[in-house]
């Protein structure tokens, strides 16, 4: 699905579109959770008088898509606001990454015992979190290498590098700026809080990469006691 593109070049008229579109979104999201309360007690009862099995299914299937739906929104509206952040000083980025190391299938690689800086942590964890899931998804088959995350400092400019390697997405387009259904969406919150943070995102051939500022005194610190280990 292809990005919906305006003819428009009126500024101000997009602004004031995407002001009631995001308020027009915001009160469905409140209807569809009305709806999911109400389709809940419908569920009550049913399971009470011992409802036939389909239609207990069929129920549970409407209030899921429900709960997507409205998530969906939920989303779509954050989007649509300014990213608050709460930035903590000296944050590990090892630490938040190896918080993600949770399945069999993930797995971050990297030499870099700590690297440090200025991160919502609650934001960030869940930004990563979004891009390591769509990378999950898109991890070619024949792709043999048991790390989906590869983390590495680049001292020169003071940045860290998240790279998800083998993943193949589709028809070249970006998947962080795609807005293709809700995984676009969500992707692209999550590259809308990498940028809040000073960072950025690109993506190549098969491989998703995010660059985030590190503390330069203590990269730097890092990058000299590495240098002087490889001399001695």
């Amino acid at each position: 699905m292809k990005p919906i593109k305006s003819e428009t070049k009126d500024s101000a008229a997009l602004q004031e579109l995407g002001r009631a579109s995001l308020q027009i979104v915001h009160d469905l999201k409140n209807q569809l959770n009305g709806l999911k309360l109400y389709a809940t007690f419908l569920r009550k009862r049913m399971e009470k008088s011992e409802r036939p099995t389909d239609e207990q299914e069929t129920l549970a299937k409407l209030i899921a898509g429900l709960e997507r739906a409205a998530s969906d929104m939920t989303v779509l509206v954050r989007y649509g606001r300014p990213v608050e952040l709460r930035l903590q000083p000296h944050t590990d980025l090892v630490k938040i990454l190896s918080n993600i190391d949770n399945a069999e299938h993930i797995r971050l690689a990297t030499d870099a015992h700590k690297l440090s800086g200025a991160f919502d942590v609650a934001a960030l964890t869940e930004a990563l979190k979004t891009i390591t899931s769509c990378a999950t998804g898109l991890r070619l088959a024949n792709d043999n290498d048991p790390a989906l995350i590869h983390l590495r400092a680049d001292a020169n400019n003071h940045q860290a590098i998240i790279e998800w390697r083998g993943v193949k997405h589709a028809n070249g387009d970006d998947p962080f700026h795609s807005f293709a259904g809700s995984e676009g969406l969500r992707m692209s919150l999550a590259a809308k809080i990498i940028e809040a943070h000073g960072g950025e995102t690109n993506h190549e051939a098969n491989v998703l990469r995010v660059r985030l500022p590190l503390d330069a005194e203590k990269l730097s610190a890092v990058s000299n006691q590495r240098s002087a280990k490889a001399e001695s």
